[in-house]
Order: C-alpha cells, then structure tokens, then sequence
C-alpha cells in the first residue's frame, strides 16, 4: 500500500520529537503557530472533526482527514489518537509530498 510511505515518514518525525498528537497537544500546536499539517482521523468524532477542520481553515493549516485512530496512534508509536499535528516544516513538507489529498488552505486575500 502506498500510504506506507506516509506512515513511515510520520513516525519517523514523531521519534525525532517532531509530532503533536492528542486533541489537546494538537490544538496547542496548531494556535501557537507551530503546527504545519495536521491530521484528523477518519473515525474521530463528527465534533472532533469538525473542530480541527474549521480550526485548521481559520489558522491556515494544511490538513489530512485519513487512516484511523488505531492506524495513526500506532504509526507515531502511541494508543489511538484522533488527531496530530506535525510541527518541523520539513516533515510537513516531506509529508505533503507524498499524499495528493491534502487540502491546502491558501491565503486569497492577497
């Protein structure tokens, strides 16, 4: 499967300390400005969801709603987790490079 990929490279960034994960970490991350992706579990919660989506929209945060809590808690070396948020620019990078459904949130005020 070729999301591995994807896996992988989030759970290297998550031993390299590099991964927020947990509704409150994430939140943190992503209100302190220090997160560049963000990703939502498929089976988290329809509120949960809809919480970091909007939250991700207003701080203009790129996000991935995939996987599910067991597959991202466990790929980051954790128990079930709704949501993380990668917080070095270079995973996020590396990340977004890999998956095409990303949804990117862009600036068009400019």
């Amino acid at each position: 499967m070729k999301n591995d990929r994807f896996l992988s490279m989030l759970g290297l960034a998550a031993r390299a300390g590099k991964v927020a994960s947990g509704e409150f970490s994430t939140e943190k991350a992503v209100k302190d400005g220090k997160a560049y992706l963000v990703i939502i579990a498929e089976d988290a919660s329809h509120n949960t969801r809809k919480q970091f989506v909007n939250m991700c929209t207003f701080y203009e945060v790129p996000y991935l709603i995939a996987y599910d809590k067991d597959t991202l808690g466990y790929s980051i070396g954790r128990q079930m987790r709704s949501s993380a948020a990668v917080v070095d620019s270079n995973f996020a990078k590396g990340l977004r490079e890999l998956r095409q459904d990303i949804i990117e949130i862009t600036d068009d005020t400019e």
